[in-house]
């Protein structure tokens, strides 16, 4: 994998960077202090407003919001620094580019993860590389204002070549507060070269906040698999299921495993992350008679192409980077809570469509007890909150 050349200003290789939250370079004080003076969001404050709903809100609030800030600060500077230390790294008389030819992304890729868990594979190093080789500069401001943006805002960024484009967005996000799948949204329709292009800017922009309003989420942040990761907690799946959804899918998952068919339990709200979004598989399982992984998600709507191309994607992604060398291609199930429409689709790699049926079906359950299964689920639930 060959990192993308970014612009970035010449420094010295060999020194510590001390960095602490909320900490400012030498003859920056007086500007923070004026700045901290204006915000005030770097610390908790006593309120006695007479109304005591009101200022026990507000406390809660100011305190998560603090909270947040400063884990975003953190691994905002935590991704920098090993961007930087891992780019600094260097073999002999090789250039940077040549080192990713190498096994020492890799290697150490493997040793973090080991010891630390998840958000240390060899595409999160090299995404922190690209980070420090994109915004060399970013931790040599002394406003707060700078750490405005998530780790995950950066992220999206990484997707911008032109270098002008990259600041232009990382400037409005900041300013508009824009929610990360604002930003991604903006990228993808290509929002920065439309206004450049465009002879009414405003109305472009007017149209842009119509449709990306519903995408701003206040709460994105503590949502954010990526925090929890950071923080090793596992994410939150409350945010990501329905109850009527928890209650089906806690029920499939029993169905399956009294199956007798040979179902193992692997995973629930699996989290798989993409260049551009984060996905939460439903249900994963390993079925140990087929030796397969089988992975399904539900639908409280009608089964669209894209819901069945999105699996396609799950399921693609799983037998690149799950499968076993003795394991048989992976099968993905989308199942619709709807029973009134076609309740499963079957997702599995072109080229493997006789395997799936001279083998596969015969471990899977039938269309028609899913349908019953789910529907019994729905009765349940209905009679539980009547």
């Amino acid at each position: 994998m060959q990192a993308k050349p970014c612009q970035r200003n010449k420094q010295a290789s060999h020194h510590r960077i001390s960095l602490v939250l909320g900490a400012t370079p030498p003859g920056n004080q007086r500007k923070r202090k004026n700045e901290d003076n204006e915000t005030m969001i770097d610390k908790l404050t006593y309120i006695n407003s007479q109304d005591l709903f009101a200022d026990a809100s507000a406390i809660i609030e100011t305190a998560k919001n603090i909270a947040c800030r400063s884990i975003n600060i953190t691994l905002v500077q935590r991704n920098w620094l090993l961007g930087k230390r891992i780019a600094e790294e260097q073999l002999g008389d090789q250039t940077r580019e040549e080192l990713y030819g190498q096994k020492i992304v890799e290697n150490l890729a493997k040793e973090l993860t080991e010891q630390y868990g998840s958000g240390f594979d060899f595409s999160s190093l090299y995404k922190y590389i690209r980070f420090y080789q994109c915004f060399p500069n970013i931790l040599d401001a002394a406003s707060p204002k700078s750490f405005l943006l998530t780790w995950t805002h950066y992220r999206i960024l990484l997707q911008v070549d032109d270098a002008v484009a990259r600041q232009w967005y990382e400037n409005e996000a900041a300013k508009e507060v824009w929610s990360t799948k604002t930003l991604q949204r903006n990228i993808s329709s290509q929002y920065y070269y439309r206004m450049l292009k465009t002879p009414a800017p405003e109305k472009v922009k007017v149209e842009m906040q119509q449709l990306t309003q519903p995408l701003q989420d206040k709460n994105e942040f503590i949502k954010n698999p990526v925090v929890a990761e950071f923080l090793g907690l596992s994410t939150n799946t409350d945010y990501t299921e329905s109850t009527l959804e928890k209650s089906i899918l806690t029920n499939l998952q029993k169905f399956l495993m009294e199956l007798g068919k040979g179902y193992a339990f692997v995973a629930r709200q699996q989290h798989i992350r993409t260049e551009k979004e984060d996905y939460y598989i439903d249900l994963v399982f390993y079925n140990y008679l087929l030796k397969c992984f089988v992975l399904i998600d539900l639908k409280t709507t009608k089964v669209t192409h894209q819901d069945v191309g999105q699996m396609d994607m799950y399921v693609r992604m799983y037998d690149e980077l799950k499968k076993g060398t003795d394991d048989n291609p992976t099968i993905g199930i989308v199942l619709c809570s709807d029973t009134d429409e076609d309740i499963a689709r079957y997702s599995i790699l072109k080229g493997n469509e006789q395997l799936f049926a001279t083998k596969y079906q015969l471990m899977l359950p039938s269309k028609e007890q899913l349908r019953e299964e789910i529907e019994r689920q729905k009765m349940i639930f209905k009679l539980q909150h009547e």
